[in-house]
């Protein structure tokens, strides 16, 4: 593992996981504005301004908290596969997950069905068992987002609580 920026950066056999750059903004920006990604979690496509205040949430929460999201990327080509990590957004909601590490997968569509996002999971899940602290980790999935459920299911999370967030359905997991 190597630092950049104080941010660790995480590989596995196929991936690279690395804090943001600027220059990562136009990739992420096309990827928060596919219907496929924002199906199950905004709900509609991202303007290029949520997108840079997004980005700039992730790089925050590494200054403050000392976690945050990474940057996906495949490690023999460069491309970028999207973004993965911990967050606490505050959450207001019931059953509260305030102060809990908040772990959370958005991949590109062109990268769905590879196992990559189940490999930088848990590549995430063993970085986070070294420097959490013991905070319990969480992540919440719309019910209808089958493939993310496959996926939380195989990094070790289980189902503690079905709730809503803004309204919304949604499935509490914890580790």
């Amino acid at each position: 593992m190597r630092e950049r920026d104080g941010i660790p950066v995480v590989e596995t056999e196929r991936l690279r996981m690395r804090g943001h750059r600027v220059a990562d903004f136009e990739e992420c920006a096309a990827m928060w504005a596919e219907p496929e990604v924002v199906r199950y979690t905004t709900g509609k496509a991202q303007t290029r301004e949520e997108v840079w205040a997004r980005l700039l949430r992730y790089l925050g929460h590494w200054a403050v908290l000392g976690f945050g999201y990474w940057v996906v990327e495949e490690k023999a080509t460069g491309r970028f596969v999207g973004e993965l990590g911990f967050v606490d957004w505050k959450r207001d909601m019931e059953p509260s997950i305030e102060g809990m590490a908040e772990m959370g997968w958005v991949l590109a569509p062109w990268s769905h069905g590879k196992g990559y996002a189940t490999e930088a999971a848990l590549a995430a899940i063993g970085w986070g068992e070294k420097h959490l602290g013991g905070v319990k980790v969480v992540c919440m999935i719309d019910p209808a987002n089958n493939a993310s459920i496959r996926v939380a299911g195989k990094i070790g999370f289980r189902e503690y609580a079905r709730t809503s967030y803004k309204g919304l359905p949604t499935i509490l997991f914890g580790r």
